[in-house]
C-alpha cells in the first residue's frame, strides 16, 4: 500500500519528541537537586550522570535513554497500516530511529542541547535489528572494560554495527545497510571532539565504582 505520510510524519514527531525527553536533566534535578549540565562534561547524557551522580543514577537514566530509541520503533509502525517487513515499513523504522536519535541530540524540552545519542541509539538498533545490537553491546564493554574510556567504547559500537550488518548477517537490503552506516557516522559525528582528546591522550578514563563527588551528591555547584 501506499505510505501513509500524515501518519508517518506525526509518527517521527512523536519519536521525535521521545527522544528530546532529557532524561539526565530531569532525574538529576528531580531526585538529586542537580543538573549535570553544570558538572562533569556538562553533557546531558548517561555517561556524564555516571560521572556527577553515580550508578544509581545513572543506570535509570541510561534505561530510559535506550527506551526512548526503542519503543518509538516497536510501537508506532503498527499503527501505520504498513505491511510488516515491507521496504515502507522498513524505512518507517529507520526513519523513527533517526528522530528519536535526533531529538536526543537536540531536544526540545533542554534548549536543544542534548547528548551524544549513543544510547538512544541503542535502543532503536535493538527494535530494528537485535541480533546487532549485542553484538555492538558486547563490544563496548570489551572496549571499555579494557580502556576505561566510554567514548572509546562507544565509537568501537558503533563501527561495529554496520560491520555486524554486512559481515556476520549478510544484509541485502540497502535501507538496513545506508541505516547502519548513517547511525554510526552520527555517533562518530558526535564524538568528534572525544577522537581529538583521545587521539592527544587527553580523554578522561571513567569506572563505574568510582563514587560521585561530593558537591554534586550534595546538590551544589
Amino acid at each position: 500500500m501506499d505510505f501513509p505520510w500524515v501518519y508517518g510524519i506525526f509518527g517521527m514527531s512523536a519519536a521525535y519528541l521521545c527522544g528530546s525527553i532529557p532524561t539526565s536533566v530531569w532525574w538529576g534535578r528531580a531526585f538529586h537537586g542537580v543538573d549535570v549540565r553544570e558538572h562533569g562534561s556538562r553533557n546531558a547524557g548517561a555517561t556524564n550522570t555516571f560521572r556527577v551522580l553515580g550508578w544509581r543514577a545513572g543506570l535509570p537514566v541510561l534505561l530510559i535513554d535506550v527506551l526512548k530509541g526503542f519503543l518509538p520503533v516497536r510501537l508506532i509502525p503498527n499503527f501505520s497500516g504498513l505491511e510488516p517487513d515491507s521496504a515502507p515499513w522498513m524505512w518507517f523504522r529507520v526513519a523513527l530511529v533517526l528522530a528519536a536519535v535526533i531529538g536526543h541530540l537536540y531536544p526540545v524540552f533542554a534548549g536543544f542541547k542534548g547528548g551524544k545519542g549513543v544510547a538512544t541509539s541503542l535502543g532503536g538498533v535493538l527494535a530494528v535489528h537485535p541480533g546487532a545490537a549485542a553484538i555492538c553491546v558486547l563490544v563496548f564493554a570489551v572496549v571499555f572494560g579494557l580502556s576505561k574510556y566510554v567514548s572509546l567504547g562507544s565509537l568501537s559500537a558503533a563501527l561495529s554495527f554496520p560491520l555486524a550488518v554486512v559481515l556476520l548477517y549478510h544484509e541485502t537490503s540497502p535501507v538496513k545497510i545506508g541505516f547502519a552506516a548513517v547511525l554510526c557516522a552520527m555517533v562518530f559525528y558526535t564524538h568528534r571532539q572525544n577522537i581529538g582528546r583521545l587521539l592527544r591522550g587527553e580523554e578522561n578514563r571513567m569506572s563505574l565504582s568510582a563514587s560521585p563527588p561530593g558537591a554534586a551528591r550534595g546538590g551544589k555547584a
